[in-house]
């Protein structure tokens, strides 16, 4: 049994995967400072509520907060007697090319969601993932990293947008009626959306420019479905890429 890993900036993905699909996944926020212990109360109890009695025997990570990574090696190792694989170590192997200046470090996630893209659909594609950040993720012919483009993400972009101006609201993002808002959630609600729907599209069309070769566009992450709705840019949804990839990359680093 794998249990899979994926720690971003805001929130955290624990995936039960039992040899032929995942079978259960939870969400948390991720707090760096989680120890151990209460990573395995958190899992224990989850598995025992949905009836799971798997016996985890193989762990991967990837993660965007260095400083969770080690209590994620002591939990395998207290809990279940393993060593972890840890996406974006250099002894990791990932079974893709990475292509970029000398020196530069690419986020784990964005990897990961490179080795699953290129599984599913194949070459010359670019990944957007709406998380934390969003990011544009190049996969070229023969499925390397080759660049790509971060932006500020959604809700990271209205936090912003509250905070520098006192008087506008918090807001949910969604897709609105009409372009023209007639009052300022309204209006704030037109700009979140359309704008990056505008980004997007505006970011994808200048990548395209860039490359030799037509290029399929993969949307992932939990607000892709939502912007969806508003443009025909995306060929694919793909809401479980990174869990995919590291599956993959689980399966090519067994021993």
């Amino acid at each position: 049994m794998l249990l899979a890993i994926d720690i971003g900036n805001t929130n955290s993905v624990f995936a039960i995967h039992d040899g032929k699909e995942f079978i259960a996944s939870w969400r948390c926020e991720t707090v760096a400072k989680r120890t151990a212990d209460e990573y395995y109360v958190f899992l224990k109890q989850l598995m025992d509520l949905n009836g799971i009695k798997a016996t985890l025997d193989r762990v991967i990570v990837s993660s965007t907060v260095p400083r969770a990574v080690f209590n994620i090696r002591v939990l395998s190792d207290r809990y279940f007697d393993c060593r972890p694989i840890v996406v974006g170590k250099p002894e990791t192997e990932l079974g893709i090319d990475v292509r970029v200046d000398a020196g530069t470090t690419v986020g784990p996630d964005r990897l990961v969601n490179t080795v699953a893209a290129h599984d599913l659909y194949g070459g010359d594609l670019v990944v957007v993932d709406f998380g934390t950040a969003t990011t544009f993720d190049v996969v070229d012919q023969d499925g390397a990293y080759i660049g790509g483009v971060i932006a500020p993400g959604v809700n990271l972009s209205m936090e912003a947008l509250h905070a520098a101006a006192a008087a506008l609201p918090h807001i949910d993002v969604t897709m609105p009626d009409k372009v023209i808002g007639t009052n300022t959630v309204e209006c704030m609600q037109s700009g979140v959306f359309w704008g990056y729907v505008g980004l997007v599209e505006g970011i994808c069309k200048q990548i395209r420019a860039e490359h030799p070769r037509k290029m399929k566009i993969i949307g992932t992450g939990g607000l892709a479905s939502l912007f969806e709705r508003g443009t025909d840019i995306f060929d694919n949804l793909e809401t479980d890429l990174t869990l995919h990839g590291l599956k993959l990359i689980a399966e090519r680093n067994d021993t």
